[in-house]
Formats: structure tokens, sequence, C-alpha cells
């Protein structure tokens, strides 16, 4: 005879099970990612499982050539995966959508529309079912969020990195996609815009209600301790694999020049440097 409790365990196990998938954002199932070559078949990323949570920020991080950016191309629908499978919202990625919104290092910008037209062309393109007074209002709203409207008549030649950088990060929101991908945004920016930059990325992200997913590939450590509830560190590749994910537990919102004091941010940033990094002197190249 079946007791009460021998089935209660399975019943509970489902309904967590349940609970997990309602609340992931991203599913990344045993993905393995390989191109052909010259030099015969080359694999970027091997194995890869990773969940990401609705309303988190993960920060990608590892040396040059780890397949971090591979990685969030599967995300993207711009790289198919060789083997397993990435879900978005539950469905199967197997293209780009408009439910990914992706901000790329060099903007990609058109050069020759102005901010405004850079953003309401997105817009146009990815929300069929506006008015174009919706759509209007929509840009409006975002190159105020920025702090760009005043410049939304001007040519991206005319702006510097920092604002070519704010029209990119409006795009991406003005499309209103649930995930939001960053490959290295900030990269080529100045420490003290790329300091502004981040703020300005929060506060869009508080605005939405932390409704919006975000991943970002970053070489930053402080930049991705600052960011993000949890930071996936990669192995070198080729056939590279998660080293080990490090959660960030500290309170949000958090002050850049408070939490560099922080007991548990200096842990995090020790514990980052440490897998991150093998030799700290000259003393230890031999």
């Amino acid at each position: 005879m079946t007791t009460a409790i021998e089935m209660e365990a399975p019943v509970s196990e489902i309904k967590k099970e349940k609970i997990i998938k309602a609340n992931s954002c991203i599913e990344i199932e045993n993905v393995t990612v390989s191109f052909k070559t010259s030099k015969g078949i080359y694999t970027a990323v091997k194995d890869i499982s990773l969940r990401v949570n609705k309303g988190e920020i993960i920060s990608l991080i590892g040396h040059s050539g780890c397949g971090k950016s591979t990685l969030m191309g599967t995300i993207s629908g711009m790289v198919k995966p060789s083997n397993g499978s990435v879900y978005a919202n539950n469905i199967i990625v197997n293209k780009p959508g408009p439910d990914r919104g992706i901000v790329f290092q060099n903007y990609s910008l058109l050069p020759w529309l102005s901010v405004y037209r850079n953003i309401y062309e997105a817009v146009d393109s990815a929300i069929k079912n506006k008015s174009a007074k919706e759509k209007k209002e929509l840009v409006e709203k975002n190159l105020k969020m920025v702090n760009l409207w005043d410049h939304k008549d001007k040519l991206p030649g005319h702006l510097s990195g920092g604002m070519k950088q704010r029209v990119a990060i409006a795009r991406a929101f003005a499309i209103n996609p649930s995930i939001l991908l960053l490959d290295e945004p900030f990269g080529a920016l100045d420490a003290l815009t790329k300091s502004n930059m981040h703020v300005e990325l929060l506060k869009l992200w508080n605005l939405d209600n932390r409704e919006k997913t975000i991943v970002m590939v970053t070489h930053d450590i402080e930049e991705a301790i600052f960011l993000s509830d949890r930071v996936v560190v990669m192995n070198n590749g080729p056939a590279a694999t998660i080293k080990e994910i490090v959660d960030v537990p500290l309170p949000r919102p958090r002050n850049k020049k408070d939490i560099v004091h922080d007991e548990t941010y200096m842990a995090i940033h020790d514990k980052l440097l440490n897998l991150l990094i093998d030799k700290f002197s000259i003393d230890d190249i031999q």
C-alpha cells in the first residue's frame, strides 16, 4: 500500500519544478557550439547549462576567447548551437526576435540617420501593433530617459562615445524586449563615462520595475559586481565551460562609493580576481 508520505514527495518536486520554470526567463541546456575552420572543427563552448530568472542581471566574465560572446549569440538567436537547446520565455530560440534586444560595443547606429530616426526605425520595425503617434511617444520617452531629447536631431557622428551608447541603450529599451543582451557595451568608454552609464542602465531597469532580464558580457570585475545578481565565470577556450557561478548578494539600490568598502563586495572581488588571474606579480612569472 502506498502511504500519504510516499505520495507527497514527488508531487512536491513537480510543484517545485513548475515554480522554477515559471520564474525562468532563459534556459541554456547542454549547449555546445562548434565551427568549421580551415584547420578542422573548433569548439567554442561545450556542454553549457545555465538558468537565468526573470528580472535578473547576469554577467558573463572570462578571458578573451572563452566563448562569452558565442554564448550570448545563442541567446540572441544569431548563433545556432551544434548541440543542446536555448529557450527564451519558454520558447526555443532558433532566430533573433523582438523579445531580445541587443546592445553592442560598437553602438551599431546608422550614421546617416539622426538620433531620433535611429530609434524610431527600430521601434517601427519591431512593434507592429502601435500607431505612428504611439511610436513617436515611445521614442520621445526613451530619449528623455537617457537625457538625449535635446540631441534628437544630431547625427551619430556628432555625438561622444557615451552619448552614442546611450542612444543604443535607449533604442534597445524602446522596443521593450523582455531580455536585454549587452555585449561589452561600455568597454570602449573612459572610466567616468562608464560609471555614469552603469547608473543610467540601472535607472532604466528600475523604471521597468525590474521586469527586464539582462545578460551582459564584460571583462570588468568591478562592473560585473556593481550591476549583477550573479557572475558567471568562464573557463578558457577552446571548448570553454562554466568555471563557477558567483552570487552577488549586495542589496539594491547600490551606491558605487559605498559598496567598494563593503566586506561582501571585497570578498566577491577577491574571489573573482583569483578565479580569473593566475599570476599577480613579476615573481609569479617563471
